[in-house]
């Protein structure tokens, strides 16, 4: 069974910078990525790295969020930095897993604010 684990939302300044990280466990795994929603919102897809480290962006965030992977720790991070009021969301990890389909992690508040 697959499961997901989310860790490092939270309140940060503008201008500050935030960590998230998801362990997966329980498949291997292809693509590996972040959603965010904000309220109002729909969901959109932040970046995604493939296994081989190729990444995605959405344009809002190029330059200022970095995604990355460990491959042994089947765990996905994104760095954020330069943190704006419009990045405040509901961040959810995202897997495809070979033979085992898409899951999603429980989401991680993170609020932009000062």
């Amino acid at each position: 069974q697959v499961q997901l684990v989310e860790s490092g939302g939270g309140l940060v300044q503008p201008g500050g910078s935030l960590r998230l990280s998801c362990a997966a466990s329980g498949g291997i795994f292809n693509v590996m990525g972040w959603y965010r929603q904000a309220p109002g919102k729909q969901r959109e897809l932040v970046a995604a790295i493939a296994p081989g480290g190729r990444t995605n962006y959405v344009d809002s965030v190029k330059g200022r969020f970095t995604i990355s992977r460990d491959n042994a720790k089947n765990t996905v991070y994104l760095q954020m930095n330069n943190l704006n009021a419009e990045d405040t969301a509901v961040y959810y990890c995202n897997v495809k897993a070979m033979l085992r389909g898409e899951h999603w992690g429980q989401g991680t508040q993170v609020t932009v604010s000062s």
